[in-house]
Order: structure tokens, then sequence, then C-alpha cells
């Protein structure tokens, strides 16, 4: 342990050195937190789709959210042969996002495995084994119209 008065001069001088989170994102440093919201929801899509594809994800299908709910502008489902092997495209996908800047992203299921839930920010991906991505049925219930979008005849 370091005498006061050295911890004191060694708080001190880091502080003094340290940016502020506004001048850290200024200087190219990537935001912390949770997903950027300076993100450009296209390229944050086409960034999880070719990771999903790159991963062999199977049954891959995004579904836009514009105007149906603000949790999201767009929502990708997906599915992985086995608990194995939706864990690695999980943590394939992860990566990625953190590797392209995309702060870390808020990750629900992947001890399990069955069903992990990935929020970046924009877009919400979640990932399946084929049995329980039959049993919810979320593609269902998220490309259904809105009841003022359907048409009365």
């Amino acid at each position: 342990m370091l005498p006061v008065r050295f911890r004191e001069q060694w708080q001190k001088d880091t502080h003094a050195n340290m940016r502020s989170p506004r001048e850290a994102t200024d200087h190219g440093a990537p935001l912390t937190g949770l997903a950027s919201f300076r993100a450009d929801p296209g390229r944050l899509l086409k960034i999880v789709l070719d990771t999903l594809d790159g991963s062999k994800a199977e049954d891959v299908v995004a579904i836009d959210l514009k105007g149906k709910t603000s949790i999201g502008d767009h929502m990708v489902v997906a599915s992985g042969r086995s608990q194995r092997h939706v864990g690695a495209v999980a943590d394939h996908l992860i990566k990625k996002l953190k590797d392209e800047g995309y702060g870390r992203a808020r990750v629900e299921g992947l001890p399990q495995g069955d069903w992990v839930l990935i929020d970046a920010g924009d877009v919400i991906v979640h990932l399946f084994r084929p049995e329980v991505r039959e049993f919810y049925n979320l593609e269902k219930m998220w490309s259904a119209d809105r009841p003022m979008e359907r048409m009365v005849v």
C-alpha cells in the first residue's frame, strides 16, 4: 500500500491527464457504456447480418421496426443448430460489434444457449435453437401490421 501523500499525488496526476468523455470521443475514442447511440442503423444492420452469415447462422430474418416501436429500428432473428452453436454465434457477434466501435451491447441468455438476446441499440438480435424459435414465433408477432395499417373493407 502506498503512503497517503503518494496516493494523493498519483490521483491528482491521473485525473489531470484524463479527458472528459466528450473530449475522448472528439479524439476518436469509441463511446463507452451501452451500444453507440450515434451509430448508423443501416451500417449496424449490415455488420450484424454479415457476422451472422459468417458464423453460419440459419434462417436469418431481418424485420423493419421503424414506425412500429421505439425499442429499435431493426430486429434480426436467427437460429443456431445447437446450444453450443447459438453461444458461439452470439460470442462472435458480440466481439464483432465491440471491434467495430459499437460499445458493449447488452446480452441476455448466453449461458443457457436456448435463446440469446443481444441489444445493440438500434438493432436487436434474437438467436434461437430451432425448437425454441418455433415455439415463440417472434417473426409472426413483429411482422404483423399495426391495426391502423390494416385495410378496412
